[in-house]
């Protein structure tokens, strides 16, 4: 795909991508998107008509880009009301048969106008945009996300009192013999569609698991991300369990994180090591990482988006409430990770203030804007937090609500200028009309009210 047009060329592969689904009894392709409010969207085709779906595409509104997080519908200087199409076309290198949903395949959809043009508002080509300027500056990126999230049993989802799968304790050997062939099944799901775990444990919090995949380019990796929570959402559901992917389950908890982990690569080099700057690093990876470290009052308003966001992020809770950065620092924003000797490659970074709120691909691709204009401006990282920088004191605290993230995001010309009008105000819009959605709520009514959303 181009940045200019609608893919062409690709309906005679897609006619026998339908023909080897319907062969293995797929009947309907799911076609996916992620809205500004964190909500994974979707249009289905019968897997018949694949063919047709990726040469015309299939119709939605951009309105969707204003919806809220409860199908409430706000308005931007750009996108709103209810006139207007677009045309979602699916992509065949990601199309996967669901092993947790017998029938179905998935693709991820880019969207494009009736003319045949990318749709200035799409979050997915965002990404590929800034992954194309990453290239042109002779860079390229891996990046991953962990994905956590709490089991549910016998329990809806805005009970005060959730009714959790498992009470063994966090990490505990116990808490996985609980649930043990609910997660083999789920080990089995990612086989079969490829997805490469390298890791699946319990966490902190009570009910909850984390699973990390392999990296992936940017766009990969936001793939993956919905590939994985939707398979996680399958399995559970033909277990009788409820997985909550919301950044709080109670008001007064951990919360789940969606921690996005990334190293910068150049001809092959992984530019987070073998360098003379801070831990090691090269200038190149020290000035990226500075540049999202300056961003990051701003990029909360992508990565931590929901009024719930914020019940997480507290010190004490490894969720990085504060802006800075550390080695090996858990209480830090961005934790960087030199990675054991034996395994050269594998120094990254890791941005633990983000949550499964966020549209994996409005934060893949914000994030390398944010690092591609640290280089640009040739920002070096500060020294490094060695401590809990709630303890030591001098470290500024990130915004402590969407309301005031959403200030930095306005005041970003980083960002502003990465995502273009149409998209930013978008954002923008939605991010105030949820702060408003909730303006008198407590903590529990939030809680409430997102728990069942994401």
């Amino acid at each position: 795909m181009t940045e200019t047009s609608v893919p062409r060329g690709d309906s005679s592969r897609a006619r026998r991508e339908a023909a080897r689904l319907t062969a293995q009894d797929v009947r309907g392709v799911a076609l996916t998107w992620v809205d500004n409010s964190g909500i994974t969207r979707v249009k289905a085709v019968p897997a018949g008509r694949l063919g047709q779906a990726a040469e015309q595409g299939v119709g939605m509104s951009p309105v969707f880009d204003v919806f809220l997080l409860d199908d409430s519908v706000t308005t931007s200087t750009h996108i709103g009301g209810p006139v207007g199409d677009l045309r979602l076309f699916p992509d065949l290198d990601r199309l996967t048969v669901l092993a947790a949903q017998p029938g179905w395949a998935w693709a991820p959809a880019d969207r494009y106008d009736q003319q045949g043009l990318p749709h200035p508002a799409c979050q997915r080509q965002f990404t590929r945009r800034m992954t194309g300027r990453a290239a042109e500056a002779g860079l390229e990126l891996l990046m991953g996300f962990e994905t956590e999230w709490v089991v549910l049993r016998d329990s809806q989802p805005a009970d005060p009192d959730p009714a959790y799968a498992t009470l063994g304790p966090a990490y505990g050997m116990s808490r996985l013999i609980d649930l043990s062939e609910y997660l083999a099944e789920l080990l089995a799901a990612f086989s079969a569609q490829d997805v490469e775990v390298l890791q699946l444990h319990p966490e902190y919090a009570p009910g909850q698991f984390e699973v990390s995949v392999a990296p992936s380019d940017p766009i990969g990796a936001a793939d993956l991300s919905v590939l994985v929570r939707e398979t996680i959402r399958g399995v559970s559901l033909r277990n009788g369990l409820t997985p909550v992917f919301a950044p709080v389950v109670t008001a007064d908890g951990v919360g789940n994180g969606g921690h996005l982990h990334l190293s910068l690569w150049e001809r092959g080099r992984n530019l987070c090591q073998g360098g003379d700057a801070a831990a090691g690093m090269t200038r190149q990876s020290s000035a990226f990482l500075a540049g999202v470290l300056r961003e990051l009052p701003a990029l909360l308003a992508v990565g931590a988006p929901s009024v719930a966001s914020y019940l997480r992020l507290q010190p004490g809770h490894w969720a990085g409430a504060f802006q800075c950065w550390g080695v090996e620092n858990r209480e830090a924003a961005l934790r960087f990770v030199p990675g054991p000797p034996n395994e050269p490659h594998s120094a990254n970074a890791e941005l633990k203030c983000f949550d499964p709120a966020a549209n994996p691909y409005l934060v893949t691709g914000a994030v390398i804007a944010a690092g591609l204009a640290g280089i640009r401006d040739r920002l070096e990282l500060p020294a490094p937090v060695s401590g809990d920088p709630a303890l030591g004191g001098g470290q500024p605290r990130l915004p402590q609500s969407l309301q005031e993230s959403v200030k930095h995001f306005q005041d970003s010309a980083v960002l502003r200028e990465a995502m273009g009008d149409p998209l930013f105000e978008a954002i923008a819009a939605v991010r105030r009309a949820e702060v408003e959605l909730f303006e008198g709520a407590g903590p529990d009514a939030v809680v409430a009210a997102v728990r069942d959303r994401y």
